[in-house]
C-alpha cells in the first residue's frame, strides 16, 4: 500500500470519530453482517476467480518429449521458484496492497502461459515451468493473508475454503476444458502452428489476462479503502479487524516480524501440517488421470470420471470450513480428515473391485482438501499483527509447498497399475497430519491454560521474576526462548486476545 493510500485511510477514520464527537463508533451484529455480506459480494468470488485461473497447467508430452523422468522434473521445477518467493511475495502484497498485487501475479501466470504455445522442447518447458511458479507462488498466501485483513478468526476459514477450492474446480473442470480447446482448428504462423495443447495454453493465458484486468478493478486494498461501503462502514470493517487482533493495519514490516512469525510453534505445527497434505492433495490432482486409467477405462472414461470427486472434496471442504468456522476449532477438523483420507488410500490398497476403488477415490479426496485451508487459517488465527500475519502465511505455505515436491514422484511409472508405493506415501502423510494436530490441539490447551492463569499477562516473568525459560536454556539463548514462547511475550500479548485457537 502507498503512503498516499495510508493517509487517505488514516484521514477516513480520524473524519469517522470527529463525526461522533472523538467518541469511538460503536455498532452491532447487524452492522458487521451487512458489512460482511457487501465484502463478500465483492472479494470472495473475485479472489477464487484469480485462484481458479491460476491453477490449472496442461501437459504436452508427446511434441515436447516428456520421457522416463523428465514429466517429473518439470512438474517438480515449478516448486523450486514457487517455494523461494511465498515468503518476499507476502511483504511486498502488504506494502503495495492487494488490489493491484494480486491481479498482477495473475497477469504474469498468463503471459507466461501464452508463451507456453511456442515452447518446442522440454528444455523449454523447464524454463517456462521456474517462471510460473515465480508467478504463482505469492497466491494462496497472498490471497490468505489479503482475506485475513478483511475477516476475522471465525470468518476465515470459510472463505478461504471456497477460494482454495479453486484448486478443486481447475482439477475438474481443466480436462472439459481442454477437451473444448484442443480441437480448435490449427492457426497462426506458418513456421509456428498453434494447435492441439498448444490451443490450450494460448486461450487459457488469454482467458486470465482478461480477467485479471477486470480484477483490478474490484478488489479493494485494505477494508478502509472499500468505496463500496459508507465511510462509517469502512470505519467499522478496518476497526473490528483492529480490536479483534489488537493491532493496526499500517504497521511497517521489520525483521522482529519476520523472526516473531517463524520463531513460532503455532506457525511450525501448520507448516509441517500443511506439507504433509500437499503430498497427498498435489498427488491425487496430478496422478489421478494416470489411477482411473490403470482401472482399465477408456481415455473418454477416464476423463468424465475424474471430474466428480474434485466436485464432492470441494462442497465437502466447503461445508467442513463453515463448520470449523461455527464451532472456532481447526485441530479436531483436520484430525477428522485424515481418518477419512486414510480409510480411502487404504481401500487402495487392499480392495480389488474397480467400483470400489472409484469410491475410495471420493473418500481420499473428501478428507484431504479441507485439511491445507484449515492448517493455513489455524496458523493464521493464532499470529498477532499483520506484519506476522503476512509473513506467517507466506513462510506455512512455503515449507508446506516441498510436500507438493514429494507429491510429484509418489506415483512413478514403474509401479503401475496398482500404485503401491504411491498409495501408501499417503497414508503415512495423513498419519503424520494426524499427530501433528493433535500436538496442535495439546499445545494450544496449555497455552490456553496458562493465559487463564494469567501467566502470559505482564511482562512474560514468572512469579520469582525471571524469565521461566532462562532457566532451561540460559540468557544467551534467546532465539531459543522465542522459539518457545512464539508470539506471547509482553508486546504480543497485548496486541492479540487471550485465547489461541484449538
Amino acid at each position: 500500500m502507498s503512503d498516499k493510500e495510508i493517509d487517505a485511510g488514516v484521514q477516513m477514520t480520524e473524519k469517522v470519530s470527529s463525526s461522533e464527537e472523538n467518541a469511538p463508533i460503536e455498532w452491532d451484529a447487524a452492522d458487521e453482517k451487512r458489512i460482511r455480506n457487501r465484502m463478500d459480494v465483492r472479494i470472495v468470488p473475485t479472489v477464487f476467480a484469480l485462484y481458479l485461473i491460476n491453477a490449472r497447467i496442461q501437459g504436452m508430452a508427446t511434441d515436447l518429449k516428456l520421457v522416463g523422468f523428465r514429466f517429473n522434473w518439470a512438474l517438480t521445477i515449478f516448486y523450486f521458484s514457487y517455494i523461494a518467493i511465498e515468503v518476499p511475495s507476502n511483504i511486498i502484497l502488504k506494502k503495495v496492497g492487494g488490489r493491484y498485487y494480486l491481479p498482477s501475479l495473475v497477469i504474469a501466470f498468463g503471459l507466461i502461459s501464452m508463451c507456453g504455445a511456442f515452447l518446442t522442447d522440454y528444455k523449454g518447458l523447464f524454463v517456462a515451468r521456474f517462471f510460473l511458479g515465480l508467478a504463482e507462488g505469492g497466491m494462496m498466501p497472498g490471497i490468505a493473508y489479503y482475506l485475513s485483513c478483511f475477516y476475522r478468526r471465525n470468518e476465515l476459514l470459510f472463505r478461504m475454503g471456497i477460494y482454495i477450492t479453486g484448486a478443486s474446480m481447475a482439477g475438474a473442470f481443466g480436462g472439459l476444458l481442454a477437451a473444448a480447446l484442443s480441437p480448435i482448428p490449427s492457426w497462426g504462423a506458418s513456421s509456428m502452428k498453434i494447435h492441439a495443447w498448444r490451443n490450450i495454453f494460448f486461450f487459457e493465458g488469454l482467458f486470465t489476462l482478461l480477467f485479471s484486468g477486470i480484477a483490478m478493478l474490484i478488489l479493494p486494498s485494505t477494508p478502509d479503502a472499500c468505496k463500496f461501503l459508507t465511510p462509517r462502514d469502512r470505519y467499522i470493517a478496518l476497526e473490528r479487524i483492529n480490536r479483534e487482533h489488537k493491532e493496526t493495519a499500517y504497521e511497517p514490516t521489520t525483521p522482529h516480524h519476520v523472526r516473531r512469525a517463524i520463531l513460532n510453534v503455532n506457525t511450525w505445527i501448520c507448516a509441517l501440517g500443511f506439507l504433509t497434505i500437499n503430498v497427498s492433495v498435489q498427488s491425487f490432482s496430478l496422478f489421478l488421470p494416470t489411477i482411473l486409467s490403470n482401472l482399465g477405462w477408456t481415455n473418454l472414461k477416464t476423463q468424465l470420471y475424474s471430474v466428480p470427486p474434485y466436485i464432492v472434496a470441494c462442497l465437502y471442504a466447503i461445508f467442513i470450513a463453515r463448520v470449523s468456522d461455527i464451532c472456532k476449532r481447526r485441530g479436531i477438523f483436520i484430525i477428522g480428515g485424515t481418518i477419512l483420507s486414510i480409510i480411502g488410500y487404504t481401500m487402495l490398497v487392499t480392495v480389488k473391485s474397480n467400483s470400489l476403488k472409484y469410491l475410495a477415490v471420493f473418500l481420499a479426496a473428501s478428507g484431504a482438501f479441507p485439511q491445507g485451508p484449515a492448517f493455513l487459517a489455524w496458523g493464521l488465527n493464532n499470529a498477532a499483527g499483520t506484519s506476522v500475519r503476512a509473513v506467517s502465511s507466506g513462510f506455512i505455505v512455503a515449507l508446506g509447498s516441498v510436500g507438493s515436491i514429494v507429491a510429484t514422484w509418489t506415483y512413478l511409472e514403474k509401479d503401475k497399475p496398482n500404485f503401491y508405493r504411491g498409495h501408501y506415501i499417503n497414508i503415512g502423510a495423513q498419519c503424520i497430519a494426524c499427530v501433528l494436530a493433535i500436538i496442535g490441539i495439546v499445545y494450544t490447551k496449555w497455552e490456553n491454560r496458562k493465559r487463564e492463569r494469567g501467566e502470559r499477562d505482564g511482562s512474560a516473568r514468572d512469579a520469582k521474576g525471571s524469565r521461566p525459560l532462562d532457566s532451561l536454556f540460559g540468557v544467551g539463548m534467546k532465539w531459543r526462548r522465542d522459539w518457545f514462547r512464539g508470539l506471547h511475550d509482553e508486546e504480543q500479548t497485548k496486541r492479540f486476545e487471550r485465547e489461541v485457537y484449538q
